[in-house]
């Protein structure tokens, strides 16, 4: 199907991430990706940018793994914060505006905030919109920060689609915020992630993963990510173009761009390995 092309993870669940050559890969994801997560400290709630209102700032903060189970978070100022320093909660609730405390585990049936993303494009990322609770992990180990799913996969053949209809031309895949980018080439072309669903793919020579859904995609793609400026239209377009049911109870269909995935067997994977659908 196509060769990875890029390589993400994000180590503050809803920080900018960092991109990378190579990685072992488990049941857990890409080994760091989503491992520390920002708590409301009132409310016990996981802060996301799902819920612009409150937590957008979050993508202002770049994550990076220093080692297993240590991370380090650079601040828009140049300051940095470490997890094992005493004062990160402290910098990190002045920062947000809120107090908060950087948890290496989600705690059990942990919950989130996400804004309805229809109403986050009619009104803006500073609205207070309507939102649902969201339980973290229900198709990754428990304890940690992901979403659903351990992994998300996103092809060039899809952000090319996107791209083709979006007022700019094209799209950052940083936006959707994808563990692996996969050059499909010039033969595929579309949403052929939506196929993939129930189906499997080896990645290099190791790694197996299963394509579960669809990617719903929320609010946060419209956001400002570091350096790239708000755009309504990354969701818009999609919205538009992808509107697809999402085989998840109670979800019904969504705007929907790439696909989660769960690991099958873990292993090394590297940026030009390639990728096969095995049906």
């Amino acid at each position: 199907m196509g060769r990875v092309a890029e390589l993400w993870r994000y180590p503050v669940k809803s920080t900018l991430g960092e991109r990378i050559e190579t990685v072992e890969v488990d049941a857990a994801g890409v080994s760091g990706d989503r491992s520390f997560g920002v708590v409301d400290a009132a409310t016990g709630l996981v802060a996301s940018a799902k819920r612009p209102k409150r937590w957008a700032r979050l993508l202002e903060l770049r994550s990076e793994l220093v080692e297993p189970g240590l991370v380090r978070l650079q601040l828009p100022d140049g300051r940095s914060v470490v997890s094992s320093d005493g004062g990160a909660d402290e910098v990190l609730s002045a920062f947000v505006g809120r107090d908060v405390e950087l948890r290496a585990k989600a705690a059990p049936g942990a919950l989130l905030e996400r804004s309805d993303p229809d109403e986050i494009l009619a009104g803006g990322a500073d609205a207070d919109v309507a939102f649902t609770m969201l339980e973290l992990a229900a198709g990754a180990p428990p304890g940690t920060f992901f979403d659903f799913s351990a992994l998300q996969l996103l092809t060039t053949s899809a952000l090319n689609r996107v791209g083709a209809s979006h007022p700019a031309g094209a799209v950052d895949p940083r936006r959707y915020r994808p563990n692996f980018v996969i050059d499909t080439g010039p033969d595929l072309a579309g949403f052929v992630e939506n196929g993939w669903a129930g189906g499997r793919l080896r990645i290099g020579t190791d790694v197996v993963i299963d394509v579960l859904v669809p990617s719903p995609r929320c609010a946060v793609p419209t956001l400002r990510h570091g350096d790239l400026p708000p755009d309504p239209d990354a969701l818009r377009t999609v919205r538009d173009h992808n509107f697809v049911p999402v085989p998840v109870e109670g979800f019904g269909s969504a705007p929907c761009l790439g696909a989660h995935a769960a690991v099958v067997t873990g292993g090394r994977v590297s940026v030009g390995d390639e990728v096969v659908l095995e049906g």
